[in-house]
């Protein structure tokens, strides 16, 4: 091989070598509870749910900074927007 295509090899293995460490230190991290994955595509969440009985719920979803109220099951009904 020439001297050219090795040293390509070894920058190649070198660049694979410190991007598989840093996911490795980010999934250790956010296993721990230190750091949240993607937290800016994390606008939309289920925050709480309490059931009325066996086919109704009432769910509180959470979107952007706003949280919203449905009444789930049967026919699905929006209670409220909650400041």
């Amino acid at each position: 091989m020439p001297p050219f295509s090795i040293s390509l090899l070894s920058a190649g293995g070198a660049l694979a070598a410190v991007l598989a460490l840093i996911w490795l230190i980010q999934r250790l991290l956010a296993r721990a509870g230190l750091v949240r994955v993607n937290p800016a595509t994390r606008t939309l969440g289920i925050e709480e749910r309490m059931a009325i009985d066996a086919k109704r719920s009432l769910v509180l979803v959470r979107c952007g900074e706003r949280r919203i109220l449905l009444l789930t099951g049967g026919a699905d009904t929006v209670v409220g927007w909650l400041p």
